[in-house]
């Protein structure tokens, strides 16, 4: 570092500290806006990686088969009847001849409606499900059995329950061997009573998957003639989608099949609009990923506009402190000082303010991505180049900050400014 500069530095660091209050306040503009950048950046990406790694654990060979979806020219679009899967649908795609590489087919009939023990009710999901679901799922029994197939043929009056209807319905109880009580849809006052029989090790929730633990499952023979209408006007039992397991890397070949299977059975045509849609696992990880990653550059965005609004507050200290300071450029000039000096002189200073409330901004953000992610309100995951690119704005912001209050400064006249009052 040459003398110059470093005397530059000097006077720089002397015009800071000569005012510390207004410097810091002046730094804390930064300091908010490189926080503000690097802590909603971490909680995007910790949002992105929590849902990913959810949808992943599960696997990357699901397929969900939903009724009542329009795929087109024009994309998805809402439309066409929701009662457009039936049970000889899903008994189709578990056919080998006609799907193959298919490991299971999980069709599922789900109403939300009251379900009563005593004198709790609560308001969850009642699922019809069959023996395949365990395996399409990865769902897994913690005591008791799960729906069996004897319990499809009688149409049962038995239920397996997730962890979070124990936890809200049978406080201080045991609720194997308990009765509950289901309202049936539709059906005013009227309730069916069912055995719990099983009892869902705790998952997690997951809003594209399904949440397992606030839901109570039931044979869907009994959910289909017991608990809601099942049938469609033709009379056939409908089911609210289908889930498939396939052969891990054939999801797509799989897909293709299925898509053609139901075409046919449907009667529509290859180039017509179809009333159901076929979504693989990856094609939701790649959707979420976009989601999330854009909701992560606006969030970016917003942060960076406070980060701009500290950047004019050193733009203004700035002016300021050349006003204030007038009589010293003129005397720093008639000494022989050049204008390259002033300007020097000036930046430096700028950029110093910003680059020291660069620093702090940077342990304000990461601490405050560590608290949220502490206290189990969601994810955060701090990235390097996150850090890397709030501090390098901020000294960006704090050059082009400076550049115009030092450029007033060293076109000052020497007389003008000896003048000065």
């Amino acid at each position: 570092m040459n003398l110059a500069l470093l005397e530059n530095l000097q006077l720089a660091w002397s015009g800071i500290t000569a005012n510390k209050v207004r410097s810091g306040l002046t730094m804390l503009g930064v300091v908010i806006g490189v926080g503000t950048v690097i802590a909603l950046v971490s909680i995007g990406q910790g949002a992105t990686s929590q849902i990913t790694d959810r949808l992943s654990s599960s696997g990357t060979n699901l397929l969900f088969v939903s009724p009542g979806m329009r795929m087109g020219a024009g994309g998805v679009r809402g439309g066409g009847g929701a009662t457009s899967l039936t049970m000889a649908d899903a008994a189709a795609i578990a056919d080998p001849d006609k799907v193959p590489d298919v490991l299971a087919v999980a069709p599922e009939f789900s109403r939300r409606t009251q379900v009563i023990f005593g004198d709790a009710n609560v308001n969850v999901q009642v699922r019809g499900v069959t023996t395949s679901y365990p395996s399409a799922q990865l769902v897994a029994v913690a005591r008791g059995r799960f729906v069996e197939a004897k319990d499809l043929a009688a149409q049962a009056n038995v239920a397996v329950v997730g962890s979070g209807v124990v936890d809200d319905l049978f406080t201080g109880y045991d609720p194997l061997g308990q009765r509950i009580k289901v309202a049936v849809a539709g059906a005013d006052n009227r309730l069916v009573s069912l055995t719990v029989v099983g009892v869902l090790e705790a998952q997690g929730s997951s809003s594209i998957l399904g949440d397992n633990d606030d839901a109570v499952l039931v044979p869907i023979t009994t959910a289909q003639n017991k608990i809601a209408n099942g049938r469609n006007a033709q009379g056939a039992l409908v089911v609210s989608s289908i889930t498939v397991a396939a052969v891990e890397g054939r999801s797509s070949s799989v897909a293709d099949a299925i898509d053609a299977l139901l075409r046919y059975r449907h009667k529509l045509d290859a180039d017509a609009d179809a009333d159901f849609s076929v979504v693989t696992q990856e094609d939701l990880l790649e959707t979420v990923s976009s989601v999330t990653q854009t909701l992560t550059l606006f969030l970016g965005f917003i942060a960076v506009i406070s980060l701009v609004v500290g950047g004019i507050g050193i733009m203004n200290i700035m002016l300021v402190s050349v006003t204030e300071r007038t009589r010293e450029i003129g005397i720093r000039k008639a000494v022989g000082a050049r204008r390259s000096d002033i300007l020097t002189q000036f930046l430096l200073e700028s950029v110093v303010l910003s680059v020291i409330g660069g620093f702090f901004g940077v342990l304000l953000g990461v601490c405050v991505a560590w608290v949220v992610d502490y206290s189990g309100l969601m994810t955060t995951t701090v990235s390097a180049w996150s850090v890397a690119v709030a501090a390098l704005f901020a000294l960006l912001v704090g050059l082009l900050s400076g550049m115009y209050p030092a450029g007033r400064a060293a076109s000052l006249k020497p007389i003008d400014a000896l003048r000065y009052e």
